[in-house]
């Protein structure tokens, strides 16, 4: 089970993604054409073997722009994950009566978009990589095969809800991973986690703070940076 991507919208897409590059000395994004399929323009940064993107409207009445105007402005989307035994979230989502939002089955890749309003928090999508590693959203630099990203590596989000205890159960049970008490409740997957805290307002729920470990010559460890609404932490590798 991995934290393969989290993803941010940006009402305004290349301020976002060059502050993103600055900060933590990423490469040159990929620009997917595919998501035009949902009114959206996007970049999509290799760190390390996982991938943070930031999208952005290209049209009215998108899914990407009601968020922005739900929120007030720019914040934290989606949350992907990389998991095995995808039929079996599948499964888990849709005892639980979780809506599938979209859902695609390629040779490389599945994916299943589970409904925010359900699953509460921000988009969680269920994929699988075929095989195991490669990462069919990442560019053609990763279909079939895996790729290197900067000297960071994504390896932690938190998600602001009104009920953090009941969501993180919700997420748990989708992912078929424990919730752990640790001051907050927590998923521990493979080489991350996953926290959840209490949101003042309903507006205030969703991604709020990505954290990226670095790793070779990546920028030392500073202090937080708030980027498109989410506080961004570096932490030295462990």
């Amino acid at each position: 089970m991995r934290l393969r991507q989290a993803v941010l919208v940006a009402g305004d897409l290349e301020p976002v993604a060059s502050a993103l590059r600055a900060e933590l000395a990423l490469g040159e994004p990929f620009r997917d054409p595919e998501v035009g399929l949902f009114g959206l323009q996007n970049v999509v940064f290799a760190l390390s073997d996982c991938f943070l993107e930031v999208v952005s409207p290209t049209r009215p009445d998108t899914a990407a722009g009601r968020y922005l105007e739900r929120h007030g402005g720019d914040g934290g989307y989606m949350v992907i994950f990389d998991l095995e035994d995808l039929t079996g979230a599948r499964e888990r989502a849709e005892q639980l009566g979780v809506r599938e939002a979209w859902r695609i089955d390629l040779p490389d890749i599945s994916t299943t978009h589970l409904h925010p309003a359900d699953m509460q928090g921000a988009i969680v999508s269920l994929d699988q990589s075929k095989p195991y590693g490669t990462w069919r959203w990442g560019g053609p630099q990763w279909r079939g095969r895996t790729g290197v990203g900067a000297p960071v590596r994504l390896c932690g989000v938190t998600i602001a809800v009104s009920e953090p205890s009941i969501v993180a159960g919700r997420w748990a049970h989708v992912l078929g991973v424990p919730v752990a008490e640790q001051g907050r409740p927590m998923l521990a997957l493979d080489g991350a986690e996953v926290g959840f805290v209490p949101a003042a307002e309903k507006q205030d729920e969703g991604l709020i703070e990505i954290t990226v470990e670095c790793t070779g010559d990546a920028p030392a460890p500073g202090a937080p940076a708030e980027l498109a609404g989410v506080l961004v932490r570096r932490r030295p590798s462990r």
